[in-house]
């Protein structure tokens, strides 16, 4: 599908294996991008489900995630089981809580520091020991993730970006193009992403997505 609409992504759609997002600033670059995505499915030869489509919507429910003009924000309903999750027994019991956690580790800031003590839990050849650390670990999480904030889009017409990576925890401040001695000396305006990738050895690394 991204060969197919190949030059329309990022400003007109986004894709992910077979799903298609449209986007639009207003409702006739909305139009204006539904056409031109139409059009390329049409030249492949591709067809749309109807069943499977929602027109015009403020906001939808893509991939887990509830994407709006405001940001991205969790789903609502994928966020409640995380709420009544009752304290892992063993280690598969928490491998799959850190999973689901893990999709929205993009919501939690210092996720990696807070998953530690679970995490240690998952090496081979550990012992289950369920600790006063662990407890305390498994209840932030829990919190951070229900009360998870909106993630804004970055404003291009900022003075500048900052960065921030979980992996070897380094941060960078890049600017846009248009440089200006103003831009430089106003206070920094920063926008923060965090990476998708980390490179490590802990266990971790086998719940991250990649």
């Amino acid at each position: 599908m991204e060969t197919v609409l190949n030059g329309l992504t990022p400003e007109a759609c986004l894709v992910y294996l077979d799903d298609i997002i449209i986007v639009g600033k207003s409702f006739e670059e909305h139009l204006s991008n539904l056409r031109r995505v139409f059009e390329k499915l049409k030249e492949a030869k591709l067809k749309l489900n109807p069943s499977k489509c929602n027109l015009f919507r403020h906001e939808v429910n893509y991939l887990g995630h509830i994407i709006s003009a405001e940001g991205v924000r969790t789903d609502p309903q994928k966020v409640s089981a995380v709420k009544d999750w009752r304290r892992p027994k063993n280690v598969h019991e928490l491998r799959s809580f850190l999973g689901l956690c893990t999709y929205y580790r993009r919501f939690v800031k210092g996720f990696s520091s807070i998953t530690r003590p679970l995490h240690r839990l998952t090496e081979n050849k550990q012992k289950f020991l369920w600790t006063d650390e662990c407890e305390e670990a498994f209840n932030s999480l829990k919190a951070a993730l229900i009360s998870s904030p909106i993630l804004v889009y970055p404003d291009p017409e900022s003075n500048s970006f900052l960065t921030r990576t979980q992996a070897m925890k380094v941060s960078e401040q890049f600017y846009p193009k248009k440089l200006t001695a103003k831009n430089m000396s106003s206070h920094t305006g920063a926008s923060v992403f965090q990476s998708l990738k980390e490179i490590t050895a802990s266990p971790e690394k086998n719940y991250w997505p990649l």
